[in-house]
């Protein structure tokens, strides 16, 4: 059985932690394990092929997740196009007849021998050619889930994301599960089910797939990828086909999909607030704190508070569905917090912004040893190289040559230039940006060794 972990989501709502360049389901948040970390594991038990599909930003977060991870393929979009395009071309190229396990990436599963007899019961479904979801079991009239009615294991029908009242009818029928986007197929029966009821979806993602560059890592091209009808596997198959089945399972499971959530989740005081070292708590009680920074609460319940570097989230508790209306104003602000941490991932290391200000910007950047970035150039700055740790590999036009601890370079706005760790060691740098502009589109990549535009 092959796992097909979908890894492309942005995790809105647990904003300012989870951003689009630091997405939910790689930020360490149990044990220092991600989400997708504990996927990975999860999964790997009963699978002998894991498959991700992720976008190309993500990518490296991935693989910097998987060190012990064998036997590992991924497929790359240029941009989403809901779950139903990206099942799909993992389909493609998987032998129709093997059954594949679907799964996000940014879930929590925490009985494993529950969630283990799910999956043998699944699988079961899946060889007799049925389309199998997983249909969680409710515990309270949840209304930010969509629910599956069924009867026994036929699935009678779907429910859209309902009201309170709705949702309390469901839960005393007795016969509604929460949707929780987990599949199990053969891959061939997928697709020809999603040939017949969404051919638009099924040709177009076909057409992207045949013209992908298939060297190591599948990528689809940007302009394919875009022909693409935008949908959920919900709507474009699993609504419309007759070969759906569910398995009702109790598996402790949480999507996660608010700090309400990940409140429930992390473990806590005697006074019910999460379990945090730079908590000091004065006659407060049942409260999220996350910060790395000293915290002192006072006469504080039942609130949410998160703390990054770059921002700050208060909130009652039951209102942080909300938090993805903060994002939405940000985007429209134009502000680049929803996209990108002040210490920012990137496939040769990490770059941290100690000060931006107009005229100049100050960074922190660290090089994995034996990484490059890309040969560059830049037309509104000019900048200045200070090495703190490790020895770089500095290449300015037509010349290459070493700068070591407490050595310096400068980079002319305009030059052709690129920094190289050669060593076994992070390098570490401090890098001046001086200029008119020094937003991060200001580069001119010219050769990349991640293929990046």
């Amino acid at each position: 059985m092959i796992n097909i972990i979908l890894c492309g989501g942005s995790g809105t709502r647990l904003w300012p932690i989870s951003r689009t360049l630091m997405p939910k389901q790689f930020v360490k948040l149990f044990n220092d394990q991600s989400l997708f970390q504990l996927t990975l594991k999860r999964n790997s038990l009963f699978c002998n092929q894991q498959y991700i599909v992720s976008n190309a930003e993500q990518y490296f977060l991935a693989v910097d997740q998987m060190e012990h991870t064998k036997n590992a393929s991924f497929l790359l979009e240029p941009l989403g196009r809901n779950t139903a395009p990206a099942i799909a071309l993992a389909c493609f190229n998987i032998d129709p007849n093997e059954i594949v396990l679907v799964t996000p990436s940014d879930h929590l599963i925490k009985d494993q021998t529950a969630y283990e007899n799910a999956v043998r019961q699944a699988k079961i479904e899946a060889e007799k050619n049925n389309l199998v979801t997983f249909g969680i079991t409710p515990s309270y009239a949840e209304t930010g889930y969509g629910y599956i009615e069924a009867d026994g294991t036929n699935v009678l029908s779907f429910k859209e994301k309902p009201d309170t009242a709705t949702a309390e009818t469901y839960i005393k029928a007795g016969n509604y599960y929460w949707n929780s986007g987990m599949f199990c197929f053969k891959a061939g029966v997928f697709l020809k089910e999603l040939e017949k009821h969404s051919p638009n979806i099924y040709n177009t993602a076909l057409n992207a797939y045949e013209h992908a560059n298939k060297e190591n890592i599948i990528r689809i091209s940007h302009d394919d990828m875009a022909q693409i009808p935008e949908d959920s596997i919900d709507y474009a198959v699993m609504e419309q086909s007759n070969r759906v089945k569910v398995i009702p399972s109790n598996i402790a499971w949480s999507d996660l999909g608010s700090f309400d959530a990940l409140y429930d989740e992390l473990p806590k005081d005697d006074q019910g607030n999460t379990t945090n070292k730079n908590l000091i708590a004065v006659n407060s009680k049942n409260n999220l704190i996350l910060s790395d920074k000293m915290v002192a609460a006072v006469d504080l319940e039942d609130m949410i508070i998160v703390h990054t570097d770059d921002a700050l989230l208060i909130s009652k508790k039951g209102s942080s569905q909300k938090v993805k209306q903060v994002v939405q104003k940000l985007k429209e602000k134009g502000s680049s917090l929803p996209q990108i941490h002040i210490t920012a991932h990137r496939p040769w290391g990490t770059y941290t912004i100690l000060e931006d200000t107009p005229g100049y910007k100050i960074k922190r950047i660290v090089v994995k040893p034996k990484k490059r970035l890309s040969l560059q150039k830049h037309f509104h700055r000019s900048e200045h190289w200070i090495v703190v740790s490790g020895t770089a590999m500095v290449t300015v036009g037509e010349k290459s040559f070493l700068v070591r601890p407490n050595e310096s370079t400068y980079i002319k706005m305009g030059e052709i230039h690129r920094l190289e760790n050669p060593g076994k060691i992070n390098l570490v740098l401090i890098e001046a940006q001086v200029g008119e502009y020094t937003g991060e589109d200001d580069i001119v990549r010219i050769d990349d060794d991640f293929k990046r535009s």
